[in-house]
């Protein structure tokens, strides 16, 4: 039975209905648009026909596809029958997508027609017993399987009689299965419940300022929360949605220019696409639709900043610190000028820099909890956080497991930083990749920071390798730009040539008063593309791996 008195997703529904019933609420590349009655007719029919097909409240459905029009009525459609939604990262490999099933042991499994092989080693396993209903994401026909499974198009039009309008709640209220990154190990299936998303799309309507006169740009993929929240939070503010199956700079552009895009969200990797794309192009003139962006997955550097700032010169430019997807995507937000990346001045006692990434979203509490690590006069410690936001807990064995969630109610970001006397946070850098160099602490997201503002750096990672003297050594691997030359430590500089160099690099590092325990021992011309996860995050134990096996690092001090 549908629960009045508490939240659901599908209650956006509604004031689609009341904002956009006659007007464009999505389009995609193909060509299609729906309007506001269209849409929500259309995510009815799909949980009638779910429920025709046996899917029940708390059953999990999980689902791969890239970003459509069809995918969004699918998550819809799934929460409103009280099942319960689990994307899978397209960017997987079949193995990396088998793990994730296996853990949620979802009873249906939806997919784009790009992914009918995947089905198909389904069928043939006897490890996926538990799913009994295989449906294409679009016209089976065109993908040579109509024989082997129905489709998502079928089950809506054989749809009978009255169709539900209010919607069901899973058990535990929980909504959607998002899948940690694995950086180590098997991925984690995070819970996380209607409730916790509902507040984290009213955090971005008001922060953000999301409204009816929106278009907004999917330019971040479904199965990850960020997202997911951002595409809930314009259904939920009555914004009409651009979809494009998965990022690129040309297509992005293309449905700027065609659409009218209002708003869009980026990670550092997309907006350096953007900008070299338009400077590649030579776009003529700035992008003035675009009012609104919001920055995750990391900050933007300075270079960056300046040429979104140039290219879309009436966005409103934010930042958000998401932590973790435990964490329901935003903790923190903060409207960029530019990043903040000096030592804040009047602060009493020592501390330890780092990056200012704004004040927790009022919905949050954050504090900052002590470990073994860090001495008590040290502001720093592990950020905590607690609210409704944080998940219901990790799903296991066919439900949830809350047991190693949280402590005291807090739950641990896995992160490490500070709070200011006025409220801000201050990020040092994750937990598990901090370097213990002489009995000081260094985190690499600090050092990579510093050394991503010298001009001739494109990309860099630190990481910590094991030194008998110091425990571990702090040492760099540099991607340099094109138009600049390496310069090995011991060569000879040319002062009118464009060069990076240790010392040049040790040098930088100390005119941004970075600690001298901070500064990299060791640096390493890095000329192939760094290992990273699905999510675009860098697979630091990976790449100490490969420096240890294949390298020989020079000592450069």
């Amino acid at each position: 039975m549908a629960r009045h008195c508490q939240g659901h997703i599908v209650h956006c529904l509604g004031g689609v209905l009341a904002r956009r019933g006659g007007a464009t609420v999505a389009l995609d590349s193909g060509g299609r648009r729906l309007s506001g009655a269209e849409f929500v007719d259309g995510v009815r029919r799909l949980a009638a026909g779910l429920v025709g097909s046996g899917v029940r409240p708390g059953d999990v459905v999980a689902a791969v596809a890239f970003n459509s029009i069809q995918y969004v009525e699918l998550f819809l459609a799934v929460a409103h029958v009280g099942a319960i939604i689990a994307p899978l990262n397209y960017r997987w490999s079949f193995e990396e997508a088998a793990q994730a099933l296996e853990l949620v042991e979802p009873t249906a499994f939806i997919f784009d027609s790009v992914f009918s092989s995947w089905a198909l080693r389904l069928t043939d396993s006897n490890k996926y017993s538990s799913i009994g209903l295989y449906l294409i994401l679009g016209d089976s026909c065109s993908t040579g399987h109509a024989a082997n499974f129905g489709s998502v198009d079928h089950i809506k039009r054989s749809v009978r009689g009255p169709i539900a309008t209010e919607p069901v709640t899973a058990p535990r209220d929980v909504a959607l299965i998002c899948f940690t990154s694995g950086t180590t190990g098997q991925p984690k299936g995070v819970a996380i419940s209607h409730t916790s998303l509902i507040i984290q799309f009213l955090a971005k309507i008001a922060i953000v300022g999301y409204g009816e006169d929106d278009v907004y740009l999917h330019t971040a993929p479904l199965c990850h929360i960020g997202g997911i929240s951002s595409c809930m939070a314009i259904l939920m503010a009555g914004g009409c949605h651009v979809l494009i199956p998965k990022f690129d700079a040309k297509s992005a552009f293309d449905a700027i220019k065609e659409h009218g895009v209002t708003s869009f969200i980026t990670v550092p990797a997309i907006m350096a696409d953007l900008l070299s794309y338009a400077r590649k192009e030579r776009i003529s003139g700035p992008v003035m639709t675009v009012t609104k962006i919001l920055n995750g997955g990391g900050g933007l550097s300075e270079e960056l900043m300046d040429g979104a700032s140039q290219l879309f010169p009436r966005a409103a430019i934010f930042s958000a610190y998401a932590g973790m997807t435990e964490a329901c995507s935003s903790l923190t937000f903060m409207a960029l000028n530019k990043p903040k990346l000096q030592e804040p001045k009047n602060q009493s006692g020592n501390h330890s820099g780092g990056v200012f990434v704004g004040k927790p979203a009022p919905h949050v509490e954050i504090r900052i909890g002590k470990d073994g690590n860090n001495p008590s006069s040290s502001p720093t410690g592990n950020i905590l956080t607690r609210g409704l936001h944080t998940m219901v807990g990790y799903w296991a064995n066919n439900k949830v497991d809350s047991s190693d969630c949280v402590r005291n109610g807090w739950l641990d970001t896995g992160d490490t930083g500070w709070m200011d006397s006025a409220g801000n946070l201050w990020l040092m850098g994750r937990q598990k990749g901090r370097i213990k160099t002489g009995g000081e602490n260094v985190f690499p997201e600090e050092v990579e920071l510093v050394l991503s503002q010298h001009p001739g750096v494109a990309r860099v990672v630190v990481v910590g390798i094991p030194d008998s003297r110091l425990g571990e050594k702090v040492i760099a691997c540099v991607n340099i730009k094109d138009g600049w030359k390496w310069v090995d430590a011991r060569a000879e500089h040319q002062s009118e040539r464009k060069e990076v160099s240790p010392r040049i690099l040790n040098d930088h590092c100390r005119m941004k008063k970075l600690s001298r325990f901070k500064v990299p021992r060791s640096y390493y011309q890095w000329r192939q593309p760094f290992p990273v996860t699905s999510t675009g995050k860098i697979r630091r134990e990976e790449l100490k791996r490969e420096i240890l096996a294949t390298m020989q690092i020079p000592s450069n001090l």
